[in-house]
């Protein structure tokens, strides 16, 4: 497969803003040449959180559905390198890995990049994969394979974005050809947090800046018991999550249930819960502690939430290094564009990109919809 210049770009549950990296991708070598991101305006946040819960009208979801589409075309060119191909994960607004009736949806109308850039651009990377009986997600495990792996070692990618999700890369095994890979959702990671930034600040804040406000509050016991009770920490993976069960619904509830409870304590609870999920989704489904953690996304950036993380997973029989993957030399909000950029290049060479074990899918799919020029 031939060197080429991806750019991928990716918005997260979170809604807070868009990530572009721009990557020099040949073969299995994936290169960070440049990173931005740009914050959705308000008025866009605010339609792309109503499109989330289910209360846009048809004309109006098409409407931001284009909207969207120039909103990233807009933003996609910064300096002189111009991409070759693109990798659009666009903005997720519903999804459903159910058995019986599965659906997925991203906003964002890729012909404005086709057409301000000039290049192909590869979209709609997860229907392809729920078609074929997976989960649609999750979908970054190759590029962290590529990225993480090391041989004689069980490293754990953890993606902190509005839900958390871990890509398992266990080489302890050093005569195997590739690590045994697990990946799935381990829960909620920031979008909890952030819902109860916005409520308790009126709007005025988006996320908890450093951790401060958790820092200043203590965790509900009582509440992250019966939290902690959730069937889907127990499931077994393949597995994946979203605002459908942790979204608003869970928030409302779980908001309700915080009456007594100060806005710092309510930010610990939620920050807790989220440091508690993960390391109960490792005891129960990973079958052995790692020996290293790398964590990434906007939640990496949290210093309380990365050292609640470790102070959790401190309980189980053995203790693993956690670090960010700047540490790496991958910055912690590359990492999800990067995926999908990866993703864009092995569509245009008709490699599979999902890994049937981690999603469920029946068979390898090639992921993602290629608009061309």
């Amino acid at each position: 497969m031939k060197k080429q210049l991806v750019l991928g770009i990716m918005s997260g549950t979170s809604l807070g803003s868009v990530d572009y990296a721009l990557c020099e991708i040949s073969g299995r070598k994936v290169k960070l040449k440049e990173l931005w991101a740009v914050n959705y305006p308000k008025k866009l946040q605010d339609k792309l959180h109503e499109a989330a819960k289910g209360s846009l009208s048809s004309w109006d979801f098409c409407q931001l559905h284009h909207d969207l589409g120039r909103f990233y075309a807009e933003h996609a060119v910064r300096g002189k390198s111009k991409p070759q191909l693109v990798g659009l994960h666009g903005q997720t607004v519903f999804h459903n890995p159910s058995e019986r009736n599965p659906a997925t949806f991203q906003l964002g109308e890729s012909a404005y990049l086709v057409e301000k850039l000039r290049a192909p651009v590869v979209n709609n990377f997860r229907a392809a994969d729920l078609a074929a009986g997976g989960q649609g997600a999750p979908l970054a495990t190759l590029f962290h394979e590529y990225a993480f792996a090391e041989r004689g070692k069980h490293v754990c990618v953890n993606n902190l974005g509005g839900i958390s999700n871990v890509t398992s890369l266990n080489w302890r095994n050093r005569k195997a050809a590739r690590p045994e890979i697990l990946s799935f959702d381990t829960g909620p990671a920031n979008m909890l947090i952030d819902f109860a930034m916005r409520h308790f600040s009126g709007g005025k804040l988006e996320f908890d800046r450093n951790g401060s406000w958790a820092a200043r509050g203590k965790a509900n016991e009582p509440l992250l018991n019966r939290w902690l009770k959730h069937p889907y920490f127990r499931k077994s993976p393949p597995k994946s999550t979203g605002r459908e069960l942790f979204g608003e619904p869970f928030f409302v509830k779980a908001i309700a249930e915080m009456k007594a409870l100060s806005r710092f304590d309510a930010i610990a609870t939620f920050t807790e819960f989220t440091a508690r999920t993960v390391a109960l989704n490792y005891q129960l489904h990973l079958g052995a502690v790692p020996d290293r953690v790398i964590l990434t996304g906007g939640g990496a950036s949290n210093p309380v939430l990365k050292e609640w993380i470790e102070q959790a997973l401190r309980q189980s029989d053995g203790i693993p290094k956690v670090i960010t993957s700047a540490g790496q030399g991958w910055p912690v909000e590359a990492i999800e564009p990067a995926a999908f950029a990866l993703l864009a290049y092995l569509r245009l060479n008709k490699v599979a990109g999902n890994i049937p074990e981690t999603t469920g899918a029946y068979h390898p799919v090639l992921c993602g919809t290629l608009a061309d020029v």
